[in-house]
């Protein structure tokens, strides 16, 4: 099993994985916001992604605004830095914060719930222990679904025959197989 919460794995990768650490490594990213526990989640990690998708990664905060000023402190120059407020995610308080660093869009998820419990994260290690599971040709058809639109989710519930809300279907997928606790 890889160690999600340490990018070094992501050098010994694909040449996209190996891109996306030298930029992750040149933001200073996991240093510079230990404080909030930063896991790197998304297609990327797991070699499912598409030329065209962003670096995801999951943070935690209890103070929002404290993270905000901090990041745009920090990153707030660069191209198309936003924050967004989600009101109320399962009752949650979460901000996306996006921003473009050389090829790369970047979406930053923050919640006030641990990293090692968010969704994406929880998303992400189900989808790698399916893709561990099944063949090659899974691997293409997850790739396929996702180059005509689909988001990841929904083709991992397509190909499983999972029913209902895909997100939370891949959730309860993962449980009752138990790669997640």
């Amino acid at each position: 099993m890889i160690n999600f919460k340490d990018i070094s794995y992501l050098k010994r990768g694909t040449s996209r994985q190996k891109e996306a650490y030298k930029v992750l490594i040149e933001l200073d990213f996991f240093e510079f916001l230990k404080e909030f526990n930063p896991i790197l989640v998304g297609t990327i990690p797991i070699d499912i992604d598409l030329e065209s998708s962003d670096l995801d990664i999951v943070c935690q905060s209890e103070n929002h605004e404290e993270f905000i000023k901090i990041v745009s402190e920090k990153y707030g120059e660069l191209s198309g830095f936003e924050v967004k407020t989600i009101p109320s995610y399962k009752n949650l308080k979460t901000i996306i914060v996006t921003f473009k660093y050389k090829t790369f869009p970047i979406e930053i998820f923050v919640q006030n719930k641990p990293s090692e419990q968010q969704d994406s994260y929880l998303h992400m290690l189900i989808e790698y222990e399916v893709l561990l599971e099944k063949d090659k040709e899974f691997k293409s058809k997850i790739i396929a679904l996702k180059k005509q639109g689909v988001k990841t989710e929904p083709a991992f519930a397509k190909l499983l025959g999972l029913e209902g809300n895909p997100y939370e279907a891949l959730l309860n997928y993962g449980l009752e197989k138990g790669y997640i606790f």
